[in-house]
């Protein structure tokens, strides 16, 4: 039988250490912690990672040819590394797009190619619209827009294929508090008595755990902290009570800024965190990006079909981009 692509295990290339990290305080409040690898003299490359409040991960590293990128990875306020952790004061879009531009000038780059999925996505094209001339391309995945319906999906319309993952979200509210739940759970992950906001942030990490793949793990979602579990739950509620501050169509309605800018869009078919209407929102307004939509895959970076395009789509931009 011949080899199915979207299930080998070599796509990645090898796990690799930073050659440079450090630390980069953006106000009296917040430090983000930054880290480098690959090609210190390569192409810019910066990672934006998911959530918010996701982080890096090793992981992260893996998607990008190390002999010819110089590849940045940054944690976002409250997220990772960055401290405090999971703050939520002075954590809204325009302070992350100042943030990395902040980082920019920091690391002496002059324009860097931009990879983000889910929130990262959301990110990476509110950055590039503010910044064009500061951006060499983006290849996005599991497009996110923070626009209202988006939101409303994450927190009731899931429901309509994981019944049972979004019943466990539910119920763990009492009854009194179910007919507003994200208003509750953002209560409840805000609340400075760690007893009430950590199973909180647990049942909403499971939530969103037992969505994001075409075939649900067998284990539930697990962070290897508390403070990471914390920090996603706790920033994407606060995003998602402030609309990510940002206009309800905003991003779809500056998309003529960055539409010179070449980009991939990959998209799994059933990613349910995400839809694809959103994706194929965006390539709608967007006709000269390339879009991959990958039939065998959900939300997941770590879905095989997914990470398969990516690594592919990042390949292709070093055609487009020159040392």
């Amino acid at each position: 039988m011949p080899d199915n692509p979207h299930h080998r295990s070599d796509v990645l290339f090898p796990e690799i250490d930073p050659y440079e990290a450090g630390t980069l305080a953006v106000d009296a409040r917040h430090t983000l912690h930054w880290e480098a690898c690959g090609n210190p003299a390569g192409v810019p490359l910066v990672f934006l990672h998911g959530g918010p409040g996701g982080g890096c991960l090793p992981h992260h590293r893996r998607y990008f040819d190390p002999s010819f990128w110089r590849i940045v990875l940054v944690d976002q306020r409250g997220a990772g590394r960055s401290t405090p952790c999971a703050e939520i004061a002075d954590n809204t879009t325009a302070h992350l797009v100042a943030d990395l531009e902040r980082l920019r000038q920091h690391l002496n780059i002059d324009r860097w190619l931009l990879f983000g999925g889910s929130w990262g996505s959301t990110l990476a094209l509110v950055y590039a619209q503010a910044y064009p001339q500061r951006c060499l391309g983006l290849v996005l995945r599991g497009i996110f827009l923070a626009r209202p319906s988006e939101l409303d999906w994450f927190m009731h319309g899931m429901r309509y294929v994981f019944p049972e993952a979004w019943r466990a979200f539910a119920e763990f509210l009492p009854p009194g508090e179910r007919s507003d739940l994200l208003g509750n759970y953002y209560r409840r992950l805000t609340h400075p008595d760690r007893s009430i906001h950590m199973p909180a942030a647990q049942a909403w990490d499971r939530y969103e755990g037992a969505c994001s793949k075409l075939l649900p793990p067998n284990e539930p979602l697990k962070f290897d902290t508390d403070s990471a579990s914390l920090a996603i739950a706790r920033i994407e509620a606060h995003y998602f009570v402030h609309q990510a501050f940002l206009q309800p169509n905003e991003v779809l309605a500056n998309i003529g800024r960055i539409r010179h800018l070449p980009c991939t869009i990959v998209q799994g078919r059933y990613d349910i965190i995400c839809p694809p209407v959103t994706a194929d929102a965006l390539a709608r307004a967007w006709p000269e990006a390339e879009y991959i939509i990958v039939p065998d895959a959900g939300h997941s970076v770590r879905e095989p079909g997914i990470t398969l395009e990516l690594v592919a789509a990042v390949k292709r931009m070093q055609r487009k981009v020159r040392r």
